[in-house]
């Protein structure tokens, strides 16, 4: 891992301000690996004073497409130095992290076809007695200015499911990421401003949450604020902003229905790749498995086999599967949430800490689903399983949570597919693939706790953008 201390401005309206004087920390090391500025309110409003401003000499399409068709070739160009950055900074193991480049280019690729092909449609007017004698069509304006906020686990890939529609559908950003990973989304904003887009149109800037969400709320200007993170915070955001659009994409504690017929081994794989990959630090990593009680033992080991071959250390090497947790804070709430659960009753089938500080991949069984490892977002290398009677005990503890973004089910029965299917109350299903699975074009979102909005560039530009009617009287 690259030792180099990485100086990033803020970029606000086009202004570059270079009080670096907030430092990023490598969740593995501790070690310094960056320094950007700490903004607050006044820094929102002008941010928002810019891409309003900008937002009044619109790009024609074509323009907006090829800008992100230009950054999509710089980041293909500098794929590694991207992944290295990210990985300095939250820790994710650099062979994943190459994969969220790869997605980021998938990302605004997709954004660029939607600035190509976004519409209105065409009404009948004359289908009614009163419209006979007028032409009708709508048109797809911008909502306005899109105030986005992202995460610390995905600071590429979720940054470019906000930005990448926001610009194709002509809106200006105001972009808060994570003040623990604010590097690799203040570099991909300095190369959408070098390939192109208006200085304007997208700021950057870190600084109290709070604080800069509070400017987005209450400026007329910005239509949409869209929100990647905790469920608590996201719903306190949109009760906040009752007249304002806010899309939502929260937390889950994802469930995966393992049954008797299904292949246990193909099954465990994917429950421990998913489930420890990064640490667990996936709003969809395999957190919970209800496994059918028939195969509940042979599961458990060929899952405890699973875990025991990821390989954990310093995420910086290609080899490695699972790395720290972001903080030591986090790692210490998911330590005691295994302690919890371990007394309540659960064993602790292979797991423990790695060098006396990190969480290594860990196998809980027969888990109390009032345990909060069951119950709440882990976001940690723990998997929590348990035994069912059945299909229908299965769906009824894969609903028994706040939750709904993802749910796995492992069977060769497609009766019990489709049954699963229209039964589990999540925004995505997926059969025989573990419920991490996510490729950026579909839609992406979570019901319940879990979220009010589906992700993807298609349905995505279609939030940041209104529905106008035109008539014409001929």
């Amino acid at each position: 891992m690259a030792t180099d201390v990485v100086r990033l401005p803020a970029i606000v309206a086009g202004e570059e301000l270079n009080d670096a004087s907030t430092e990023v920390r490598s969740p593995w090391t501790n070690e310094v690996v960056g320094l950007v500025p700490w903004l607050g309110a006044d820094a929102a409003r002008s941010a928002v004073d810019g891409a309003a401003a900008a937002m009044r000499e619109p790009l024609p399409a074509h323009e907006r497409a090829a800008i992100l068709d230009r950054v999509v070739i710089e980041l293909s160009e500098r794929r590694e130095e991207f992944a290295q950055l990210m990985t300095s900074e939250n820790g994710k193991p650099v062979k994943q992290a190459l994969i969220e480049v790869d997605r980021c280019i998938q990302t605004l690729t997709f954004s660029a076809v939607e600035a190509r092909t976004l519409a209105g449609r065409g009404i009948a007017l004359d289908a009614h007695p009163a419209g006979v004698g007028h032409f009708g069509f709508t048109i797809r304006v911008p909502i306005g200015v899109v105030g986005a906020i992202t995460p610390f686990n995905f600071p590429l890939t979720l940054t470019a499911h906000k930005v990448g529609p926001a610009i194709a559908a002509g809106c200006g950003v105001v972009l808060k990421p994570a003040a623990k990973t604010p590097l690799v989304a203040t570099e991909l904003v300095r190369v959408f401003h070098r390939q192109g887009l208006p200085p304007q149109m997208l700021s950057v800037l870190v600084g109290p949450a709070a604080e800069i969400s509070q400017v987005l709320i209450e400026d007329d200007r910005v239509g949409l604020i869209t929100f990647t993170g905790s469920s608590e915070v996201g719903w306190k955001l949109r009760e906040m902003a009752p007249r304002k659009r806010v899309t939502l994409e929260l937390g889950n504690s994802t469930p995966m229905i393992v049954c008797a017929d299904a292949d246990l081994r193909a099954a465990a794989t994917a429950a421990a790749a998913s489930g420890f990959a990064f640490s667990g630090q996936s709003c969809i990593s395999v957190q919970r498995v209800i496994v059918d009680r028939d195969v509940h033992d042979d599961f458990v080991a060929f899952l405890a086999e699973a875990a025991r071959q990821q390989k954990v250390g310093d995420p910086a090497d290609p080899q490695v599967d699972c790395g720290p947790s972001i903080n030591r804070e986090a790692r210490d709430r998911v330590a005691d949430w295994i302690e919890q659960a371990t007394s309540g009753g659960a064993t602790v089938v292979e797991g423990g800490t790695f060098a006396g500080d990190h969480i290594g991949p860990t196998v809980l069984d027969d888990v109390d689903p009032a345990a909060s490892v069951w119950m709440e977002e882990a976001f940690g290398p723990v998997i929590s399983v348990r035994a069912s009677k059945g299909l229908d005990e299965a769906i009824d503890l894969a609903n028994g949570t706040s939750f709904g973004l993802q749910a796995g089910v492992f069977t060769h029965d497609i009766s019990a597919a489709l049954d699963a299917m229209l039964r589990l109350e999540f925004g995505g299903v997926t059969i025989n693939q573990a419920p991490q699975f996510r490729v950026d074009q579909m839609p992406y979102g979570g019901t319940k706790s879990s979220g009010n909005t589906k992700e993807g560039p298609h349905n995505a530009i279609r939030e940041m953008t209104e529905e106008r009617m035109v008539v014409f009287r001929h």
